[in-house]
């Protein structure tokens, strides 16, 4: 199989250092939200997290270059969709929330966009491609950033022909900045927290991009636990533990950014007063998980279901999901909160929609959005 010149996954570089779009229909949705306003629309941006299939197994990270393959996609489309996943990821669950139809990628060009579309692309980044060029870290890189994404949204509408209707239109902005902290530890001259910074700066200047071009209503999500993935507790010593007996160094870079974000989502929402700026707290729904993860049904918090090797974390970096040494997964995905090594199953994406759109950990709520609750902003 042929692959790209990006030569490793942004995250497993993180990690180391630190030590066919056509779809089934929608199902029918859960009821749903009594709603006085009507999103016909999204538009979703981001990086692996969010993909829905701008990224194929030609294009996509080395490491795990087979998302084309099986068994990608075998819980719910029972074929590969081109999503890091067995099966559905959070914005499908949004769109499901919404009795909406799943989101297209907007490289799958002959797609039906009427009800949105999908920029997200693994392996993207906070801060332009441009930047690790300059400093010769370019190399690796996904040159794509957030910010490209945005460029792809306006490129957008100007062959449409004009802006969609913003009082009908729900912005999701996916997880996005872990792919940034890999590359500062290239470079004696770029650290940490000078990386923090511009990557959330960029981010910032992103959403008030779509503040400018009109949005209305965006919901943002932070960082999950990154320190709990199979692939950092793979690669990072057994001393390096938290409470939830995951990486402590990562986990706190994460925990670093999503303050550090908020923060600037604070001050967008008092710039920008008459619209509505929710944040979803994917670190603190991914941690309630993992405090406890026999209440939402998993009996393997950390082992990988498609993965290789064995052990408590079933995961080797050098044959990975859909790959093939790896064509098989675990018989029972929902079960397990960790699908690759890197990404989540959809049964943890179940449940972490569940916990933003139900349960209080987003804010303001999606009822707020949809003008069903009297919440603060």
């Amino acid at each position: 199989m042929a692959k790209s010149s990006y030569m490793l996954f942004p995250l497993t570089l993180l990690l180391i250092l630190l030590t066919s779009h056509s779809l089934p229909t929608n199902p029918k949705p859960k009821p749903g939200f009594p709603s006085t306003r009507r999103f016909t629309k999204i538009y979703a941006f981001g990086d692996s997290f969010t993909d829905t299939g701008n990224t194929h197994s030609t294009t996509g990270p080395y490491s795990f270059g087979y998302v084309s393959s099986p068994p990608y996609g075998t819980t719910f489309f029972h074929r590969s969709t081109n999503r890091y996943s067995d099966g559905r990821l959070v914005i499908d669950f949004l769109a499901n929330t919404l009795s909406l139809p799943f989101l297209p990628p907007y490289l799958s060009r002959n797609s039906d966009f009427s009800h949105g579309a999908n920029f997200a692309v693994a392996g993207s980044t906070a801060i332009e491609y441009e930047f690790y060029a300059k400093h010769n870290i370019s190399i690796d890189i996904v040159p794509v950033s957030i910010m490209t994404e945005l460029g792809w949204f306006d490129k957008f509408f100007k062959e449409k022909g004009g802006a969609p209707d913003m009082e009908k239109t729900l912005f999701w902005v996916g997880e996005i900045g872990a792919n940034d902290y890999a590359y500062s530890v290239m470079s004696s001259t770029l650290l940490p927290d000078q990386m923090r910074g511009l990557a959330v700066n960029n981010v910032n200047n992103f959403l008030e991009g779509l503040l400018k071009r009109g949005a209305k209503y965006i919901i943002v999500q932070g960082l999950p636990l990154t320190g709990c993935l199979p692939l950092s507790l793979s690669l990072t010593p057994s001393s390096d533990r938290d409470a939830l007996n995951c990486s402590l160094k990562v986990n706190k870079q994460s925990s670093a950014h999503n303050s550090l974000l908020l923060t600037r989502i604070q001050a967008l929402r008092k710039a920008y007063p008459h619209s509505v700026i929710s944040y979803a707290d994917y670190s603190a729904a991914h941690r309630v998980v993992m405090q406890n993860p026999k209440r939402y049904g998993f009996t393997e918090p950390y082992k990988t279901c498609c993965g290789s090797g064995g052990g408590e974390l079933n995961f080797d970096l050098f044959a990975t999901c859909g790959s093939p040494a790896v064509s098989k997964a675990c018989p029972d995905p929902a079960r397990y909160v960790n699908w690759d090594g890197v990404h989540l199953t959809e049964g943890m994406y179940r449940i972490v929609s569940d916990l933003f759109f139900r349960h209080g950990y987003m804010r303001p709520s999606l009822g707020v959005l949809l003008g069903t609750a009297d919440e603060g902003k």
